[in-house]
């Protein structure tokens, strides 16, 4: 019953992935990864669409829970991960397992500490954009007259995914060509300024390791980049070379920018646009949705950033690594979610000062799939499919593992020393779980025994 169950839940699923993507096209469906939320409440599935959707609005039930399910239990998830536990490559491991449609906590070991979170971070950022901003929120990136004859100020607007020349490292961004072609309709261009006075503060976080631009991690945040502050495009998003990015990401984008409008470097130079100057052009980014799937897919660093400070601005805190945080904190809050122990400082989970509590990751999970949060929808929608898509899309390849293969959804974190793994997942009877596993002074890669536990949970009734 359950196997037929399962059987009929995905192909469920797959059929109204297809509907959406035919639906709302690219929105849904970025990079090639479905874009749509499949999660559960009850022991149903409730298919939900991104919100304001006309196809199909507001959650739905679309398959009526089997009366004859138990649900997982506390003593069955315990006898499920307790061995798992107690492998020494975990170092010292905190874990928060909780029933979706409940709430109920299930499982807990020092899910109540404050531990070193990593990059399940971005989980923590990707609801106080959807909540603040909204699933359709776009960013503008403009270009307005400069103080005197030919000249023009491009005004960054925070979306760091700008693509120019004939490759981007993501496709479907919003191109600086098109930009640029706008204005050179207008007349011709003798100097270009650049502002970025949208974020302030410093560009780099407390406890960032001091390779984290060198090494290809991250970049310093700017209101004003093309790929992710890359030098040159990424074929593939996840994958970085040491010195990829740039240490002036601005200047570099700028540069880029004038060359399209037939000026050299020297004919670039940084500024401030004046208040109430003519608008030329502009270039809207794609929507909120489409850079929080970027940013849980492929663990994008520097999307992430660039979210929490459009999160301060939307909340009016200033535009830097404190006031995104704080405003974090608030629309969490606002949200309902248990934020005690939230130490956050910044949006990614690079800064080794980044504190969470793996319950309070659980809870911003089940906030994601209340129906009273429609547009959370897409932070479910946007982890990475365990042996599909991307952090995860070469992992859970032991035996052991397999049987999470496209039954987690999960957002990996990483840092030395550190690995994490959150995430929903459903159980072999159909109860939905969100879990949170985060292991710091781990000794050698605890990616394994993360995957082993994950499936674990998706193999067993757990009653």
């Amino acid at each position: 019953m359950a196997d037929r169950r399962r059987r009929v839940l995905w192909l469920t699923l797959a059929l109204v992935a297809a509907l959406v993507v035919v639906g709302i096209g690219g929105f849904v469906a970025v990079g090639g990864r479905s874009g749509l939320a499949a999660i559960g409440a009850g022991r149903g599935l409730w298919v939900a669409s991104i919100p304001g959707s006309p196809a199909f609005g507001d959650p739905r039930q679309v398959l009526a829970p089997d009366g004859q399910a138990a649900g997982a239990s506390e003593s069955g998830v315990s006898q499920a991960v307790t061995p798992l536990l107690a492998d020494k490559r975990l170092g010292n491991v905190a874990l928060s397992v909780i029933d979706l449609e409940s709430g109920k906590a299930l499982f807990g070991r020092r899910d109540t500490e404050a531990v070193t979170p990593a990059s399940t971070t971005k989980i923590v950022t990707a609801a106080a954009a959807l909540a603040a901003l909204g699933p359709y929120h776009r960013f503008t990136t403009a270009v307005v007259a400069g103080p005197g004859a030919g000249e023009v100020v491009l005004v960054g607007g925070g979306d760091p995914t700008l693509a120019v020349g004939p490759n981007a490292t993501y496709a479907g961004a919003a191109r600086l060509d098109t930009l640029a072609k706008q204005v050179t309709a207008k007349g011709k261009v003798t100097k270009l300024i650049y502002d970025t006075s949208l974020f302030t503060g410093p560009a780099l976080a407390p406890g960032w390791d001091s390779d984290t631009v060198s090494g290809g991690s991250g970049s310093p945040v700017s209101a004003l980049a093309v790929d992710g502050g890359r030098k040159k495009p990424a074929a593939d998003p996840e994958s970085e070379t040491p010195g990829i990015r740039s240490a002036d990401p601005a200047k570099d984008a700028a540069v880029k920018f004038g060359k399209l409008l037939g000026l050299g470097p020297g004919q670039v130079v940084a500024g401030t646009a004046t208040a109430g100057a003519q608008p030329i052009a502009a270039l809207p980014s794609p929507p909120v949705q489409w850079l929080v799937d970027q940013m849980l897919g492929f663990s994008d660093n520097v999307i992430a950033e660039a979210l929490l400070r459009q999160v301060a601005i939307a909340k009016k805190q200033p535009a830097t690594f404190t006031g995104g945080a704080a405003a974090r904190h608030q629309v969490l809050q606002e949200l309902g979610v248990d934020v005690a122990g939230d130490q956050l400082q910044d949006g990614s989970g690079l800064s080794r000062l980044d504190k969470l509590t793996p319950q309070f990751l659980t809870g911003v999970l089940k906030a994601a799939v209340s129906p009273d949060h429609a547009g959370l929808r897409g932070i479910v929608s946007g982890l990475p499919v365990a042996g599909y898509s991307g952090t995860l899309a070469t992992r859970f390849g032991s035996d052991a593992a397999a049987p999470g293969i496209g039954e987690v959804r999960a957002k990996t974190g990483t840092l030395s020393g550190v690995d994490a793994l959150a995430g929903v997942v459903m159980t072999k009877d159909g109860t939905q779980l969100a879990f949170a596993l985060v292991a710091n002074g781990t000794a050698g890669s605890a990616r394994p025994v993360m995957d082993k536990l994950a499936a674990k949970l998706a193999a067993c009734g757990c009653a």
